[in-house]
């Protein structure tokens, strides 16, 4: 069984990696070939072939189900039901929404039926009508800034929405929202448009709808807890609510390595389930109703209490993985079957990715799986019994040893105390906090006082806990960033993984350690020296740049700030730095002061050593001691010239006074301009005429009209102009008549919106310029 589940898996696998999903025709050439390899009885063979066909088949349903491209920037009114608890900020609510009784075009008066598309109203006829009713994803994700009504589960909504395919940030080393969003089956994402007033309809009752459970849930914690410090945690932990967690607290997870303690996963799952079943065995017993066999009676209950416990996280799919699992274990029990527990592991994985042969795209599956085979590997067969205390230490060591390299490959992050900190908080979370908060939610409705007191000693435990990881994370290296391993590298870490866990007998152990090698020294590509590798990252609207030279590297800019908790700082720029192995910045340059371009410099600084800031608006950035700049400044690195052209004079417009760079080599010249406008080009071509000359541009102000002025592209001349810009942006960014401009001077332009990070490298006279969208995207991202 072993094998045919992961012949099974690896053929979802093959799936994954293709850009675009055959044709249907070849379904049926796969069909064929089932039909011929089963009765040919090569079993492992067909599991693989099935694996192929079913990715494909359910990856062909769930694309089927997105927004039709001539529908985006649509206003189009929608009836529905909020599906599951909101996220909500200072400035917005998100939350998953479900159409229920059609869609329709917004009506005007006196006009009939009608779209607004990009603010401007036209005529639609009764077809489009019906064609966008049937094409609109049956899942959305919606955000309304500045609500003036509660936001909760199970509301009734009539909204007017404007809408757009889902589209995600593609970076080196960052998140795939695109793929996240497809995994979970939104179609399409947008905004609650103000006007008109969005209608509440009422709301689904809490008897039909387990989010409007868990909305009850929360609420009532809320007004239990009050401002408890420890209120996120609580729900986080018994309704799987970690939305107001703050990033301070998940940094504290990550450097201690307990993030999985914070989310309901397996472990939680597995454990509750185990203790329930440990007591009805016993209770049980004791009653002397052996009509039924208390093995069987404590195993229906223990899959009934993690059914119950899923069911409070909203059946989230890591909770779905842990209860097939436990299911098909404690079938196992129920049917008196005798079965080795790699057998068992293969089925529950087999079962799982029946039901969703996406998880395989979740970092959780494979954490989750990889973490009960390694224990059940370095535990299972020993000579030997080892005590509850020796037993724990020995399997957070192999735990933490044996996920090492997949939390390298997934996060290019490990903690080094992680050992240590989970022995601590694993028995005080799993056996202490989880089951007297499950008890007092279920017992706050119907007696409150009891419950009360029960948070209260939670929330003691909590805070005592937390001052303790808190101190743990602030070790020098509690943790360590890494380069992004190759897969070459994981090849020889896995088998390492096995030999350093096997039993003492095995003879050369210590060769694990030399298989570990490839993996700890990862070396990344760096630049020759004289050649340039910058990449223009995909941070929406706004500006990113990161310049690498031989043994120097400069930031240009760092995105947008979009609330406390977000910023590209933090989401952009800090995981391509660690995907590289970067430790530090030589120089970071913010060009002014837009939210745009300067959003992300806290989260930066506080992520990673920097040396120098420049700046035209030193007054913002005082705390981190920067240095103006000003026309004239320039170094060498790397036989790689970097020179400030502006600003020299003060301009009306703060987007004129943006800091300008070039950076010239012998093979080529880069120029970064920030956000200047007409009258900056202007004084910079009177200023340096042909010397302004750049093979690379990246786009003034986003390519807005108002710059990139035909003078200043006539003295540039640019090979490629590169544009950072944000899908659908509000702005119209870049500009048509500036599009005409570039290609008047007979430039090559590449949008970040359409290119994600755009690469140039700079080497042997030659530019190698690509987009990331064009060379690495899937089947599931907008190409």
């Amino acid at each position: 069984m072993v094998v045919s589940a992961l012949s099974f898996l690896a053929g979802l696998l093959l799936v994954q990696q293709l850009t675009v999903l055959p044709d249907i025709k070849w379904l049926i050439v796969g069909g064929v070939a089932v039909c011929i390899i089963a009765w040919l009885r090569y079993w492992r063979c067909l599991f693989f072939v099935v694996g192929v066909l079913w990715a494909i088949v359910f990856a062909m349903h769930r694309l089927s189900d997105r927004l039709p491209e001539q529908l985006e920037g649509a206003e189009i009114q929608i009836t529905g039901v909020i599906a599951d608890l909101p996220e909500q900020d200072e400035k917005r609510a998100r939350f998953d929404f479900i159409a229920r009784d059609g869609v329709y075009a917004a009506n005007l008066p006196g006009a009939g039926a009608a779209i607004a598309r990009d603010g401007v109203y036209a005529p639609i006829s009764a077809a489009i009508v019906a064609e966008s009713d049937r094409q609109l994803p049956a899942k959305l994700r919606l955000s309304w800034y500045y609500p003036d009504q509660p936001i909760k589960a199970g509301q009734q909504w009539v909204f007017t929405v404007k809408l757009k395919r889902v589209h995600g940030n593609m970076n080196p080393g960052g998140f795939d929202y695109e793929r996240r969003l497809f995994t979970e089956g939104i179609g399409a994402t947008g905004y609650v448009r103000p006007s008109p007033k969005p209608v509440l309809l009422g709301r689904d009752s809490a008897g039909s709808s387990i989010s409007v459970w868990r909305q009850s849930i929360t609420d009532q914690l809320s007004s239990t807890l009050g401002n408890s410090p420890s209120l996120a945690l609580i729900k986080a932990l018994t309704i799987g609510d970690g939305n107001s967690v703050t990033q301070e607290q998940w940094e504290v997870f990550r450097r201690t390595g307990t993030t999985h303690l914070v989310v309901i996963s397996g472990s939680h799952i597995g454990l509750i389930a185990g203790l329930v079943y440990f007591l009805v065995l016993k209770l049980w017993a004791r009653t002397g109703l052996l009509a039924w066999s208390p093995q069987k009676v404590a195993a229906v209950a223990a899959v009934l209490v993690a059914i119950f416990y899923s069911g409070l996280a909203g059946f989230s799919v890591p909770t779905q993985r842990s209860v097939v699992m436990l299911s098909i274990a404690m079938a196992a029990i129920i049917l008196q079957r005798n079965s080795r527990p790699f057998n068992t592991l293969s089925i529950a994985m087999f079962a799982v990715l029946i039901i969703d042969p996406l998880a395989v795209l979740s970092a959780g599956f494979w954490l989750s799986f990889l973490a009960v085979g390694v224990i059940v590997y370095a535990v299972s067969g020993r000579l030997g019994k080892l005590g509850p205390i020796w037993g724990a230490i020995k399997i957070n060591w192999v735990t933490s040893v044996g996920l090492s390299p997949l939390l390298l490959l997934f996060f290019q992050q490990v903690s080094l105390i992680a050992p240590l900190a989970n022995l601590i908080a694993v028995p005080v979370i799993s056996l202490l906090v989880v089951p007297l908060s499950l008890l007092a939610v279920i017992i706050m409705f119907i007696l409150p006082t009891s419950a009360s007191k029960l948070f209260y000693l939670i929330d003691h435990v909590l805070q005592g806990l937390w001052w303790l990881l808190a101190h743990l994370a602030e070790i020098p290296m509690a943790s360590i960033n890494h380069a992004l391993p190759s897969y070459w590298a994981l090849l020889f870490a896995v088998p390492g993984v096995l030999l350093l866990l096997a039993p003492v007998g095995i003879p050369a152990r210590w060769l694990s350690l030399v298989m570990f090698l490839p993996l700890v020294f990862t070396d990344t590509k760096q630049p020759e020296t004289g050649d340039i590798n910058m990449t223009l990252l995909d941070v929406g609207q706004g500006l990113s740049a990161v310049v690498q030279t031989s043994h120097h590297l400069l930031i240009y800019d760092t995105g947008a700030k979009f609330s406390e908790q977000s910023d590209m700082g933090k989401s952009v720029l800090l995981p391509f730095l660690r995907s590289q192995g970067v430790a530090k910045i030589d120089s970071l340059i913010v060009s002014h002061g837009d939210n745009d371009h300067i959003g992300g410099t806290a989260s930066l600084m506080r992520g990673i050593d920097t040396e120098q800031v420049l700046t035209s608006v030193p007054q913002l950035l005082n705390e981190y001691a920067p240095s103006e700049c000003v026309a004239g400044q320039s170094w060498l690195w790397d036989e790689v010239k970097f020179t400030m052209l502006a600003p020299q004079q003060a301009f009306v417009s703060e987007n004129d006074n943006s800091c300008v760079l070039k950076i010239q080599s012998k093979h080529g010249t880069v120029l970064l301009t920030g956000d200047i406008e007409a009258a900056a080009e202007s004084w910079l071509v009177e200023t340096y005429g042909e010397a302004l000359k750049a093979d690379v541009l990246v786009a003034p102000h986003h390519g807005s009209k108002t710059s990139s002025t035909a003078g200043f592209l006539q003295v540039v001349q640019p090979d490629y102009v590169l544009i950072p810009a944000g899908y659908r942006n509000q702005f119209g960014h870049p500009h048509r008549d500036v599009l005409a401009r570039y290609r008047q001077v007979n430039a090559k332009w590449l949008n970040s919106a359409d290119s994600g990070a755009i690469v140039v490298n700079v080497k042997n006279n030659v530019f190698a310029v690509q987009g990331m969208r064009q060379a690495e995207s899937k089947y599931w991202n907008i190409k």
